[in-house]
Formats: structure tokens, C-alpha cells, sequence
């Protein structure tokens, strides 16, 4: 297992996004694992091709020696690779050379150097967002396996992830192979400011550590309320939501189907968790227009906000805005990366690979890209675009 990500003692850097821009400034910080006999390469080229090879849509090592190999040399010259002092050619790496490194490379300093300098980047107004009375920003914290991960002797990789609901990936952090999700949940938002901040999880994440660090950190929670938690289940069901009056609904009709969600608030100073100040109903209709069958959810949830932190429609926006971490990372990893077809298993170069494409969704993502298989694309048709995203020209 990688070392802490509190092990790596990045540079508090300031200023504006020009300032900031240059992912050499971060990478530096991650430690080389190669011993100093027989370094014909830094390491840091290695790493920044690697980045923008990935940003030019390469899904796997070999495409990233074959991007590299294709590269001319004002490209390897802007990457940092040196010229020979005698013919001024700038020889270019073997492809193994690139996959031994990333190989090695630990993987909890990688992660933190790529959640710095996305931090350090200004992620812009997204137009379609509705005027909000908050200035709270919105993080999600979800997990998954890299299934194509597994081998005969070990289970697949599990990484945990905190991303903002505009697609931005803050920080991850690889699970232990006997543990889950909840251990590695603090670890994680370490590396976080989240003051001003709310947080949305799934059900595992409703515990009671969980609840009071995030207050202790200066950061607020919408937590998912089940079965798993049944004292404080059956407090929150029991409430007279037939009393309460409707806050919020939308009616949405997409992929074939109709949905309606009603959203109830109310304030109770009594929940069995600490700080929190609100409970939540939503109920959630859904249509099928093909089948015509009808389905009907309720979800509880408890809140630290109180009635003048948010209204009910941020609230609601929140609450489904956590599952784009599902569509906006997950999905985007499985299906236009192809992570869950990978072959990928030695070493820490699963998790190496899933650090380089949260980079790149999570740059594009900044850069207003909302097609990231379209921004692979107009990408991958000259080798200095993702140099030019990355601030490495």
C-alpha cells in the first residue's frame, strides 16, 4: 500500500490560474522510485508525456510510448527531455522506460500532486446553473473497482474519490484490500479545504465520525439515511411528512421515462447525529414510456444547513447532483477509457492510470469541455494541444 497522502508536503501555491497552470510545478513534489544508476531520463518528462498522452485520448502504455515516439522535437523540448550535448537531438524514451516508472510510482503523491493542481486551477461559472443565495461549493465522495485490476492472487483495486459537481476530481485514495470505504473516507478530504463546503455520500458515509469531522473541518453534509442506520432510520421516517408541505418538485422526462421529485424539508434539532439541524424526504415517481410500469422511491436525508444556508431547490440540486460523480468520472473512465476492459495489473500502474484520466476529465471539465470523447479527439490531432491545456508551453 502507497504511503499517506499527508506524507507529501506539496507547496502552498497561490495566485491566479496562469500562475498556477504549469502541472511541472506539481509533479515535482512526487517522489522517483528509480534508483540513480542508469537514469538516462528525468522523471519528470516521463510523467508530463505521460499526462498529455492521456489527454490525447491514449487508453493504454502502448499508446502512451506510441504518442511520445510520434512526438516532433519541440514537443520532447517543451516536455523537458534533454538534447544530447553533442548532436542537440532529443532522443526519445522507450515505451517499457515509461511503463517502469509509472509502475513504481507511488501512487498516494502522484494523486495529491494531481488533486493540487486541478485545486490550483479556477473552475468557471457553468451557465446553466440556476442563481444561488449560498456560496457553498458542492463535493461528492464516491468509490470504485477497477475490476480489470484483479489478478489470481489479489482482488481488484478500490479508489476512493472526492469530486465537485462540476466534474472536478479533488482527491482520491486507494482503499485497502481487507477494508472499505469508511476507514479511507477522512484520509481522503484531508487534503481538502472544505470550508464552505457540503458534502453528499452514499448511506456508508452516514456515520457518526464521519458527520463530526466534516463540522470540525468547517464543511456541511447531506447525508443518506437507510436501514443500515436503524435508530436513526426510524426517527427520520417516523416524522409527520403528511403534515409537512411540498418545498420543491421538478418533472423531468429523459431517457425514456418520466420522473417527478417532490422534495419535503424539515428542522429538527433532535436527530441523532451530530449537527444536524435538518431531515429530508424525497420521493421520486418514475414512468416508463415504453413499458408503462410506474415506480415509486422515498430517500431520507439529514443535513447540517440550516433553513437560510440553502433553499430547498439547492438542496434538491445537490442531493441529484451527487450522482454525477457516477456519470461525469465513473462512467466516463469505463466507457470512453475502456478502465474496466484494461489488462493493466502489475504494480501500482491500475491506480497510475486511473490518477492520469481523473487529470484529464477533470481538465477538460475545467475548460468547459462537457463531451470529454469529442475533447479526446480535438485533442489527439496535435501534440501540442494537451501541452497547451496542461500549461507546459
Amino acid at each position: 500500500m502507497p504511503s499517506g497522502l499527508g506524507q507529501l508536503a506539496l507547496p502552498n501555491l497561490h495566485g491566479t490560474p496562469q500562475d498556477t497552470a504549469d502541472l511541472r510545478r506539481f509533479l515535482i513534489w512526487v517522489p522517483d522510485p528509480r534508483g540513480h544508476r542508469g537514469r538516462r531520463y528525468p522523471m519528470l518528462p516521463l510523467l508530463c508525456a505521460a499526462a498529455a498522452a492521456v489527454l490525447a485520448g491514449a487508453r493504454s502504455l502502448v499508446a502512451i510510448g506510441e504518442w511520445t515516439t510520434d512526438a516532433p522535437p519541440s514537443v520532447l523540448g517543451d516536455l523537458g527531455f534533454p538534447p544530447d550535448p553533442l548532436t542537440g537531438i532529443r532522443a526519445v524514451p522507450h515505451p517499457a522506460t515509461i511503463r517502469r516508472l509509472l509502475q513504481r510510482l507511488d501512487g498516494d503523491a502522484l494523486d495529491a500532486a494531481i488533486g493540487a493542481y486541478l485545486r490550483a486551477r479556477t473552475t468557471p461559472p457553468q451557465p446553466s446553473e440556476p442563481p444561488s443565495k449560498s456560496a457553498l461549493r458542492a463535493i461528492s465522495v464516491d468509490g470504485k473497482t477497477v475490476r480489470g485490476s484483479r489478478t489470481r492472487t489479489t482482488t481488484a483495486i478500490q479508489l476512493l474519490a472526492a469530486m465537485d459537481h462540476h466534474g472536478v476530481v479533488l482527491a482520491q485514495r486507494q482503499i485497502a484490500s481487507k477494508s472499505n470505504e469508511i476507514p479511507a473516507f477522512q484520509p481522503l478530504l484531508d487534503a481538502i479545504d472544505l470550508t464552505g463546503s457540503v458534502l453528499t455520500g452514499d448511506a456508508l458515509h452516514t456515520q457518526h465520525g464521519h458527520g463530526a469531522y466534516l463540522r470540525k473541518r468547517g464543511a456541511h453534509y447531506l447525508a443518506i439515511v437507510k436501514k443500515n442506520r436503524p435508530g436513526l432510520y426510524a426517527q427520520v421516517r417516523k416524522l409527520p411528512w403528511v403534515e409537512i408541505p411540498l418545498d420543491h418538485h421538478t418533472r423531468d422526462k429523459a431517457h425514456h421515462r418520466d420522473e417527478i421529485r417532490r422534495l419535503k424539508v424539515a428542522a429538527f434539532r433532535h436527530l441523532d447525529y451530530p449537527g444536524a439541524l435538518q431531515a429530508l424526504q424525497v420521493v421520486r415517481w418514475r414512468r416508463d414510456l415504453s413499458t408503462g410500469k410506474l415506480t415509486i422511491e422515498r430517500v431520507y436525508l439529514i443535513t447540517s444547513l440550516n433553513v437560510y444556508d440553502a433553499t430547498p431547490a439547492e438542496l434538491a440540486a445537490w442531493i441529484r447532483g451527487h450522482w454525477g460523480i457516477e456519470n461525469l468520472l465513473h462512467h466516463v473512465r469505463d466507457r470512453t477509457f475502456r478502465e474496466d476492459d484494461s489488462k493493466i495489473r502489475t504494480g501500482a500502474l491500475p491506480r497510475t492510470m486511473a490518477s492520469l484520466r481523473n487529470l484529464a476529465i477533470s481538465v477538460f471539465r475545467q475548460n468547459g469541455k462537457t463531451n470529454i470523447a469529442a475533447a479526446l479527439r480535438h485533442t489527439s490531432r496535435d501534440h501540442t494541444r494537451p501541452l497547451r491545456a496542461l500549461g507546459l508551453t
